[in-house]
């Protein structure tokens, strides 16, 4: 195939890839945009494999059939709610193919660096550097979110300053690398420190904050791969890695503000650097919790004009979405509103409810955004949380020492009432407990959460 049909497919790979993510931006369209960007990566690999500059298939068709294998498994075991840690291990594997393919093309040449030759270089030193980052912070956030290693903030006084020292010695060596005056020893030590820095940028980042750090290393995995494009001078490498750096930038800018923290905070791992004081639940609880039932729930609910439904992560864990679903259905058909309140990093990753309320075909006018929902929880009856803790603590408004202040969270203590189904008084990912389970307005449904919500749906059906 010659070089110019090879670019003319990959420029309707990147048109492809474009309409995609287009589609991506509205719940709409998404199937849609996500069926135009496969297509877009399935020519673009197509073309790639008949380009005549491959001259052996043997490892591809190796390595096509071991990676299928592994993918089919993932993807039939992993559950919606481990789905977080499937996309921070993705980005990790993004960020290491990179870094084998810039190491590979550095051991590859060899002798005086020509003019081309000093691009390329500078390619390949970018490329370890910010591969390496993201395999290593993609691994500590996957620990994180799997709970292998502790969700709190884990550092030492001036790791700011340290990653930014890292850093300086990384962008050093990079430019050493570029002029042809550094061999594989000073490569292997450009990794050494990226690998470190990986780490140190985003274990004294807390849990609350790990949405946002899926969102940018989701970045870091595209720019290494556009700058493993540049090495391997493949086109259609280029631009899909540079737009998924520079979506994965806008989404990271855009969870920023939702959740009102620092970009610089993000890039330089100082989000949750200063912990604040202690905080005893048991003074926060202490005689003030109230328990319910699902049968005074139900009568509860059955005087109630407007009810805002508010999942969580434990809503993800309990595989409660269909319940919630039918329990939303039981209410509309007694003449009450329903809608959902969504926060925007409510789960784990950006959008984590939104895909769990649309399998369970919950129409999407009725998932309203934080601001959207936010104006209206002073005239709403009943509020149910389930299994949204750090998203609804009111610490994030009133208590300075507290390591979520100044996020942005649903207001649903503003509401009449408040159900908060969850398994117990445990709390949520940022390890804060949450006030508003000792509201004077707040009933607490322990139980498993699609359980929980089965027996309010059966209550409500047993009065009708």
């Amino acid at each position: 195939m010659s070089l110019s049909f090879v670019n003319l497919f990959y420029l309707a790979s990147a048109v492809l890839f474009i309409a995609g993510i287009k589609g991506l931006t509205r719940p709409r369209t998404a199937v849609q945009g996500n069926l135009l960007a496969a297509i877009g990566m399935l020519v673009a690999v197509v073309v790639t494999l008949l380009n005549q500059s491959i001259l052996s298939y043997g490892w591809i068709l190796a390595g096509g059939v071991i990676g299928a294998s592994i993918g089919v498994l993932l993807a039939t075991r992993i559950q919606m709610t481990a789905m977080p840690q499937m996309v921070a291990l993705l980005n990790g594997f993004g960020g290491g193919a990179s870094l084998a393919v810039a190491t590979a093309s550095f051991l590859s040449t060899s002798g005086p660096v020509a003019p081309s030759g000093a691009v390329s270089l500078l390619a390949i030193g970018l490329t370890v550097l910010i591969g390496a980052v993201t395999l290593t912070g993609s691994a500590v956030a996957f620990g994180k979110l799997q709970e292998l290693l502790p969700g709190n903030a884990i550092g030492f006084k001036g790791i700011t300053l340290f990653n930014a020292g890292l850093l300086a010695i990384g962008v050093t060596i990079v430019a050493t690398l570029t002029t042809g005056n550094g061999g594989i020893g000073l490569l292997l030590l450009l990794t050494a420190i990226a690998l470190v820095l990986g780490v140190t940028l985003v274990i004294p980042i807390g849990g609350a904050d790990m949405p946002v750090v899926i969102a940018l290393l989701n970045s870091y995995s595209g720019v290494a791969a556009a700058a493993a494009g540049f090495i391997m001078g493949n086109t259609v490498l280029i631009v899909s890695g540079a737009l998924v750096g520079a979506s994965g930038l806008i989404l990271t800018r855009i969870m920023c503000v939702a959740m009102n923290r620092s970009l610089a905070g993000v890039l330089f791992g100082s989000l949750s650097e200063e912990e604040g004081k202690d905080i005893d639940a048991d003074e926060i609880y202490a005689g003030k919790v109230k328990s319910s039932s699902p049968e005074e729930v139900g009568m509860l609910l059955e005087t109630a004009q407007r009810v805002v439904i508010v999942p969580g992560f434990g809503l993800a864990m309990a595989q409660a979405q269909h319940a919630v679903r039918d329990l939303a259905d039981t209410l509309e058909r007694r003449g009450v509103e329903v809608i959902y309140g969504l926060h925007p990093v409510a789960g784990r990753m950006p959008g984590h409810m939104n895909v769990l309320l649309a399998e369970a075909e919950v129409e999407y006018d009725k998932m309203q955004t934080m601001d959207q929902v936010n104006p209206h929880f002073a005239q709403t009856d009943v509020v149910i949380v389930i299994g949204a803790n750090d998203v609804t603590n009111p610490m994030a408004r009133e208590d300075k020492g507290s390591p979520i202040y100044g996020m942005p969270i649903l207001d649903v203590d503003q509401a009449r009432t408040v159900v908060v189904v969850k398994r117990s008084l445990s709390p949520g990912f940022a390890g804060l407990p949450n006030p508003l389970f000792a509201k004077d307005n707040t009933l607490m449904l322990f139980g498993d959460g699609k359980q929980a919500i089965l027996e309010l749906t059966g209550s409500l059906n047993e009065a009708a």
